[in-house]
């Protein structure tokens, strides 16, 4: 929800956004749920689907290990092992080292903005509003 409360207060709703993204194209979209339709309830907050729609919607930007080239307001999902994906979004603050900056996130303990961009192995790299 971190990504869709971001989004949301810059004026996109992500929600609204991805549900009708499936609608039109919902085969395109992971079928990991077993649905035979897209359910707005719950799908702008499945990390797969998220990626997914940023993949159609060309806001993919490239990985890379080097922090400066991860801007405020870039969203990063990550591999956590055991088949399960986290997302989050870039700050616009540093790490202590001021080498990279933090990342905005909620892993069950609320929304907490840490120093966590390279600490495990990053999936996608979009950047929603091209500057």
């Amino acid at each position: 929800d971190v990504v869709v409360r971001a989004l949301r207060h810059a004026g996109v709703d992500l929600q609204k956004e991805v549900h009708e993204d499936m609608k039109r194209a919902f085969k395109s979209y992971p079928q990991n749920w077993r649905l035979k339709r897209p359910d707005k309830k719950i799908d702008h907050r499945r990390v797969p689907n998220l990626m997914k729609y940023f993949e159609r919607k060309k806001k993919s930007t490239p990985i890379t290990k080097n922090g400066t080239d991860f801007r405020a307001g870039d969203i990063v999902a990550w591999r956590l092992g055991g088949g399960r994906l986290h997302i989050g979004i870039v700050s616009d603050r540093k790490s202590r080292d001021g080498k990279h900056p933090l990342v905005v996130h909620n892993i069950g303990g609320g929304a907490r903005r840490e120093d966590m961009l390279f600490q495990l192995s990053i999936i996608g790299h979009y950047r929603y509003f091209k500057k």
